[in-house]
């Protein structure tokens, strides 16, 4: 089992801006992808953003233009930079990679909260 390491969440009122950031043990290796999902109480948990070991990203249809993920290879990190942020954004938000060959192995974070206030 891989622990991710999070931070950067917290309060900040709407329209503000957070960055977060997902670091993975050095051990691990062949990285493809990394994502960011959320979770909000009550509700099931949906993939935010993602990005390929290529640096193709994709987006939910609702952080489209506001959050943008990236990463660096050479530190096993992702970030997630979120701006114009909404009441709605607020949830607990967990990092996500997918690593290994010939076998894909997971690993998550341990979820970091981000409240919007409005």
């Amino acid at each position: 089992q891989v622990q991710l390491v999070e931070s950067g969440g917290g309060l900040v009122q709407a329209g503000g801006s957070l960055r977060l950031s997902c670091s993975a043990p050095g051990r691990i290796f062949s990285i493809s992808t990394m994502d960011w999902y959320r979770q909000a109480p009550g509700k099931q948990r949906e993939l935010v953003a993602s990005i390929k070991s290529g640096d193709s990203t994709d987006y939910a249809d609702s952080v489209k233009g506001r959050l943008t993920i990236s990463r660096d290879n050479a530190k096993n990190t992702v970030y997630l930079q979120m701006n114009s942020l909404k009441a709605e954004d607020t949830s607990v938000y967990y990092c996500h990679v997918v690593w290994g060959l010939p076998v894909k192995r997971h690993g998550w974070g341990q979820g970091t909260q981000v409240t919007v206030s409005s």
